[in-house]
Order: C-alpha cells, then structure tokens, then sequence
C-alpha cells in the first residue's frame, strides 16, 4: 500500500486528536504535514494538487481547547465520539502533569483502543505516548518520548519496551515520537510509508523540513546517573568527571572506593545503570559535546582534548551515543555568530 489510498480508492483519513493545557505544535504540525502530502508541493510548481489525506480535528468534547500559553484557543471540527473510523490518529502532548491529565482524559484510553482494532495507525507524540501506554497499546512494543520525561514514564509502564534514544518508534501500527518537533518527524514518516518516498520528499520540501530524523540523544541534556545514596559511588563520579581525560581501571576505581573489583562493579552499575567504561565514555561526550557547542575547534583537537588520541574512534563513538557525528552536532547546536557590519566612510563615497 504505498498510493496513499486504500483498495477502495479512498484517501486516507487522518484525526488528530486536540488536548487541553498542551503544546498546540505537537498538534498543528501533524496537521500541516499531512494536508500538504500530495497538494502543497504541487501547487508552489503551478499543477493541481492531488492530496493524499483527509484531515480532521477533534477535542475530547467537540469543544474548543485551550493552550496556556498566550491565551490561545483552538476549535475542533468535532468530538472523538463523533470520529467513526481513522486510518491515522495522532495524539499530541497534553502538559507535564500526568496523573491529571489521564483522568481528565480517561474517555480517550478506549477510543484509541477501538480505533487501533479497527486497523489505525495510532501516533503518540511527545509525552503523548504515556495515553498510547496506558491504553496498553504499547504493551510489550518499542516505544520512545521526550528524553527528560523518559525516566518517569519508563517507571510507570515498564511493560514498554523504552527506547527514548530513538526520535520516532513504529511496532505493530503504534507509532511514537519524541519532542515536540518530532512531530513532524512522525507525521512525514506515515506519509513516506503509505505514499511513498518521493511524495514525503516534496512535502518536506514544500514546508522547508527535514527528513525523518532517528536519535534524540544528541539533544539530551541528561543527568550521568540517576539520584542514588551509595556515597562510595558519589565519590568515584566525582573523580571521573573531574579527571575524565584519562583513562581510569576498574582496579584503580575499586581502590579509591576501597572494594574489591567484584564488589565495586556491582555498586557502580547498580548505582549509575553503567559500567565504569561506559561512563567514562558518557561523560567523555558530554564534554565534546560542550566544545562544539561553543567553538571551532577541528575535530581532531576536540577528539585529544576528551582523552581520545584516535579521531576516527572517537567520531564512531560519538555518533552512537548521540546519533549524528561531531561535524552533524556542531552545525545543530553551536553557538550562531553574527557578524557587526562594517562601518562605511561615507565621505568618500561619490
């Protein structure tokens, strides 16, 4: 099924589901995405457009929603009960305040259910995957979301197999997404899948978006390790991430936490959900990452700089852990310089 229609010869049929109190981005660009498959492209070239989806708007109640940010309000063209059938939901974040926000929502948890049975695709973005969870529709399936939500989320369904490395998951017709503008990256990823590459080219093309990214990594400002109390640990973090240029045994560690080597992965694996090296190789990273972020430096001196005399190592490593390459991270993320204009002497121009 790559014609962006069903056997039928229908076009497909997309609900995006609008929430109070969330990001309306996680909901808009859904929309955006989809109504411009087939059509936008083609009309900025001057030829009729053939669109590939149908796009609907629905609330909880068939009621405006709010947005808390700048007073905004946007109108659904119906309630969810009002939705028969759709070959595409998309569930879009709806605040940080999750407990609440799925009571308020409960009556959406059997809807997305019935829609999933009936053959939908059903997206989650963001945070939105904690709706898709608590339905158990990702019970037992990869899944990701925003990688500062990630570890609440990953300890109340640990059912779902998390991956919050990952921008955009898809198992068995469960798609999920991570920040808010993976948004797009989801949504241009269901229209290369049901219409093809070349339509999800022209409709990133038209709206000046990228190609599906994979890794999120890259943008997480993430804590080494998670809160523990073994202080021993505590100890031996310090020094790695004061002194993370030089290579540490795990002879010399145990020593300094005065355990034995046995003992002293144990804990340290426990505490930090790493192996020493793998920490070590973390918080290698996180530096690089830093010099990137604020200057030019090539990227052999950043690679000797974090401890690493082997460029070529060092670039792998750095593209597994983040999911792009230091020369691809560094065009994201460093600082932009602007240039002041030069004075001109305007006596001596005739």
């Amino acid at each position: 099924m790559d014609s962006g229609e069903r056997h039928d010869g229908r076009k497909l049929d997309v609900c995006v589901v609008l929430l109070d109190d969330g990001y309306a981005s996680t909901a808009l660009m859904p929309i955006e995405v989809f109504h411009s498959a087939g059509g936008l492209w083609r009309e900025l070239k001057g030829e009729s457009p053939e669109p590939r989806f149908r796009v609907t708007t629905a609330s909880m109640t068939g009621k405006p929603i709010r947005s808390p940010y700048g007073g905004m309000s946007i109108s659904p063209e119906k309630s969810i009960d009002e939705v028969d059938r759709a070959d595409i939901v998309i569930v879009p974040t709806s605040g940080l305040l999750l407990d609440e926000k799925l009571i308020e929502n409960s009556a959406l948890l059997p809807w997305l259910r019935r829609q999933y049975a009936a053959g939908a695709y059903v997206a989650g973005v963001c945070m939105g995957a904690a709706y898709l969870a608590e339905a158990g529709l990702l019970d037992g399936k990869r899944a990701t979301t925003h990688w500062a939500a990630a570890a609440d989320i990953m300890r109340r369904w640990p059912k779902v197999v998390w991956q919050p490395n990952l921008f955009v998951t898809e198992d068995a017709r469960v798609l999920c997404s991570g920040g808010l503008t993976a948004a797009a990256d989801v949504s241009l990823y269901l229209v290369e899948k049901l219409c093809g590459h070349e339509i999800a080219v022209q409709t990133a093309k038209a709206l000046l978006l990228t190609m599906p990214r994979t890794h999120q990594s890259g943008y997480a400002v993430l804590p080494l390790s998670p809160p523990h109390a073994d202080d021993k640990i505590r100890t031996v973090e310090a020094f790695i991430q004061e002194r993370f240029r030089e290579g540490h045994s795990n002879e010399a560690l145990s020593g300094l936490a005065c355990m034995s080597e046995r003992t002293f992965l144990r804990r340290f694996k426990a505490a930090t959900g790493r192996v020493p090296a793998a920490y070590q190789q973390a918080v290698r990273v996180e530096a690089a990452k830093a010099m990137l972020e604020r200057d030019s430096s090539p990227i052999q001196l950043v690679s000797e700089a974090v401890g690493y005399q082997d460029a070529s190592f060092f670039r792998s490593l750095f593209k597994r852990e983040t999911g792009m390459t230091p020369a691809e991270y560094r065009s994201r993320f460093a600082a932009i310089s602007v240039r002041e204009p030069q004075s001109v002497d305007l006596t001596s121009v005739n």
